[in-house]
């Protein structure tokens, strides 16, 4: 390893660099993330004297030897409003062993040292701002970490060099080369996302990097625990020690970083800060994948000179060679992915209520605040829950902030390689994998628009320019549910008076008044879903179907889910096949793809572990197509799962309509949190992002091609604006006007009851599309019968 790591260092620059890059092309795709943070310079005094270092101050030139609270929170809050992840606390070493004002501040304010200080700022950054700190308080021995570790998401500290007596760190013997290994050593140990690093041209030689490398290297190997790995260049700074040194020259910090991707393992991320070089994009040629905090609000406290790059420069500039820039958390993925053995359990739902579903940053743009709710009350068909404290500002299912225009795309800004390849595959006729899938369902940047774009053109070939919609009524015939589904807002016990109202069971006769009623309302369609009741059997599901085609003959009869199906079965200890022709006999023309979820079990046995099975569901509406009845397939997304677990679910779909041809539509149904019991209880996200809900619906276009024609949107969860960018993702219909719409509205969602005619045209109006009525199995209505004619 010694041999080659410096024949490494005797190639040419270039050809270093292109063993960098493929390693990490090969490891990353083409992702480079970057940390959206906030700077909290907790305190300047430090014990060190390092020969480089401008961010230690001697308290003459401090008003105060800490940040105050007050002080600490303003600037968490100015971050968490302009849409950070992140609040990096950057503090000097132990200043209380060398100042005594510092001890006497800590002392009156009632902390024994500044780790105890700096924990009880993390944690209430964290409780009042949802900010995940990140901690780069140096040289910690295992108790001072494992203490920050329940109110950290990730600590740090660089390693910067090995060598000993480096005239750079005399007077700083925090840098002491085997202490810093120690730390390193340590945080593993307790299992803490570590971030580290090396310095580069502070007085060491090349090959001073590869004992550096190698120790970081080994002691990952052994832990698991190293998130990112940071090459720093030196740049000298006036009134320090080394301010008349030379900078580390470009070349030679460029040649640093690539043999650190060379060496390090594949799943150590590496990073340079974009603001220490004038070139950034010659970093991104020497292999790195991170462009580490960036700022919106806060300079570099260790390098004040230098400011960061504007995002808008940093994106075009990643673009530029092929990549895509995405927001991270201070924990990177792989690490959020494992929450039991890396994250403490205080921290495992603020680090999930800020992941997206690849457990990246969320990417939708304004703050992201805690929710803490205060009540929650009914609101007579829905739930409301009042919350108190700062609100968020970003899009959510559900909400009622606009979504961000991701469509129509930017001009002249193509897809990258990667994506080219899968959409050119698609359209010689490829049936997609689930790794191709899952490349375009965590599509970035410009990548978005190219799904969009490519989904819109299969819907304009498969079902033209008209949007459709179906006049139809919900009637919810009981909100008493004997299941337990982790998600669901709507189903209570028998005895439960909680967010939802009093527990309810409609009558045969009430429900035939309201199929009656829909019926002169212009309505062609019944949609019948209720809770599992305990005293149900399976003919109660039958003496449904039958009162409403006997109160209005002519309506079609779209209900019961595969839960409500299979358990009417098997409650009469009857065949399912044989159950379900007695459902079509006595009027069920159609099943709702709901009970579905997630078709992936892993996911179910978290989300729903004592509903049906995937296998279960799919039997169910395969039998049900064998009976002459018709049904959609349905996808709940953004609570828990992962996008692969997107693909699985369209690929099992994709197969059954293949066999059978009995599915008329997807309809994707974005979680809606607000209300939801696992997210009130810290278990779930805050629902998909704007841009997983745009890519869901255009790649089931793509997934679903030459097998099912209609893409659906849920305006109950959406609303009109994201409705519009759908319209021009694949999307071709709006599904119903859906009076009495309310298990959408138990979860919380705010976009009413009903959608009228009116309602969809003008939605309709800037796209320039026309609206057409149709049937539940969308034939289009004769116009002599549609509402309005």
């Amino acid at each position: 390893m010694e041999g080659t790591a410096h024949d490494l260092l005797r190639l040419p620059l270039a050809e270093l660099q292109a063993m960098a890059r493929e390693r990490r092309d090969r490891t990353r795709g083409t992702t480079v993330t970057y940390s959206p943070k906030v700077f909290i310079p907790l305190t300047k005094l430090c014990r060190d004297r390092c020969g480089y270092c401008t961010f230690a101050t001697g308290p003459r030139s401090l008003r105060a030897p800490y940040l105050t609270r007050d002080e600490v929170l303003r600037i968490a809050v100015q971050g968490s409003e302009a849409g950070c992840h992140e609040a990096l606390f950057t503090l000097g070493e132990r200043p209380e062993l060398r100042y005594p004002g510092a001890q006497r501040w800590l002392a009156e304010n009632g902390y024994g040292s500044t780790v105890d200080y700096l924990a009880a700022m993390c944690a209430a950054v964290l409780a009042e701002t949802g900010l995940l700190p990140h901690v780069n308080a140096g040289a910690l021995t295992g108790p001072e970490m494992a203490a920050l570790r329940p109110v950290s998401a990730s600590q740090g500290m660089m390693v910067e060099s090995l060598v000993e007596d480096l005239p750079a760190h005399r007077g700083a013997p925090d840098k002491d080369p085997a202490r810093r290994l120690a730390t390193l050593r340590a945080a593993g140990e307790l299992g803490i996302p570590f971030t580290t690093g090396i310095l580069v041209g502070i007085g060491e030689r090349d090959e001073d990097w590869i004992p550096a490398l190698q120790a970081i290297a080994e002691i990952h190997q052994e832990h698991g625990h190293i998130q990112e790995v940071i090459v720093q260049n030196f740049l000298p700074k006036a009134d320090t020690a080394m301010r008349d040194a030379p900078p580390c020259s470009p070349e030679r910090h460029q040649r640093a970083i690539a043999l650190a991707r060379v060496l390090l393992p594949d799943d150590v991320h590496l990073q340079a800060p974009p603001n220490l070089s004038d070139d950034p994009g010659a970093l991104l040629d020497c292999g790195i994948d991170d462009w580490g905090g960036v700022s919106p609000i806060t300079s570099d406290h260790v390098n004040p000179e230098r400011p960061w790059p504007h995002l808008d420069r940093l994106a075009g500039v990643t673009e530029e060679r092929g990549h895509r820039l995405v927001p991270r958390l201070p924990v990177y993925p792989e690490f959020a992915a494992n929450p039991e053995r890396w994250l403490h359990e205080e921290v495992r739902f603020p680090v999930l209520d800020r992941s997206d579903a690849a457990g990246l940053g969320r990417d939708d743009p304004g703050p992201i605040f805690p929710e803490r709710v205060a009540a929650a009350k009914n609101v007579g068909d829905g739930a409301e829950v009042v919350l108190i404290g700062r609100r968020s500002g970003t899009w959510v299912s559900g909400g009622t902030v606009d979504p961000p225009v991701l469509v129509p795309g930017p001009r002249g800004a193509g897809p990258s390689a990667a994506v080219r390849e899968v959409l050119d595959g698609h359209a010689e006729g490829h049936e997609l994998g689930i790794g191709e899938l899952v490349t375009l369902l965590t599509a970035r940047g410009p990548d978005v628009a190219a799904v969009a774009e490519y989904a819109d053109h299969l819907r304009a070939e498969a079902v033209g320019d008209d949007v459709t919609y179906v006049r139809n009524r919900n009637i919810n015939y009981t909100n008493v549910c004997t299941f337990r589904c982790r998600f669901c807002g709507f189903a209570k016990g028998q005895s439960s008076l909680n967010l939802r109202g009093k527990p309810y069971l409609l009558g045969l006769d009430d429900i035939a008044e309201r199929t009656e009623e829909a019926w002169q309302a212009g309505a062609t369609e019944v949609c019948l879903q209720g809770g599992i009741h305990p005293k149900f059997d399976g003919d109660y599901y039958i003496d449904v179907a039958r009162a409403v085609k006997d109160a209005v003959p002519g309506i079609h009869v779209h209900g019961f889910t595969a839960l409500e199906v299979v358990e009417g079965a098997r409650r009469l200890d009857e065949p399912l096949r044989d159950y379900l022709r007695r459902l079509a006999d006595a009027g069920l023309r159609s099943l709702p793809g709901t009970a579905a979820e997630i078709l992936d079990e892993p996911v179910r046995r978290l989300l729903c572990p004592d509903k049906i099975s995937t296998d279960k569901w799919l039997e169910c509406h395969e039998t049900a197509h064998e009976v002459g009845l018709r049904s959609n397939v349905t996808m709940m997304f953004g609570a828990i799962e992962q996008p692969v677990s997107w693909a699985r679910h369209f690929i099992a779909t994709r197969d059954l309509q293949r066999r059978t041809g009995g599915f008329t539509e997807f309809v994707g149904l974005p979680f809606v949190h607000m209300a939801a019991p696992m997210y009130l209880r810290r278990q779930a996200r805050r629902g998909p992002t704007w841009r997983e809900v745009l890519l869901v619906h255009a790649v089931a276009r793509i997934a679903y091609r030459g097998l099912i024609d209609n893409v659906q949107a849920s305006w109950v969860k959406l609303g009109a604006p994201a409705l519009r960018q759908l319209l021009q993702a694949g999307v071709n219909d709006l599904g119903g006007t859906l009076m009495d719409e309310n298990i959408s509205r138990a979860a919380g969602a705010a976009h009413g009851q009903m959608m009228t005619e009116a309602d969809f045209a003008e939605l309709l109006a800037p796209l320039g599309r026309g609206l057409v009525q149709r049937t539940t199995l969308y034939q289009r209505v004769p116009d002599s019968l549609a509402v309005g004619a």
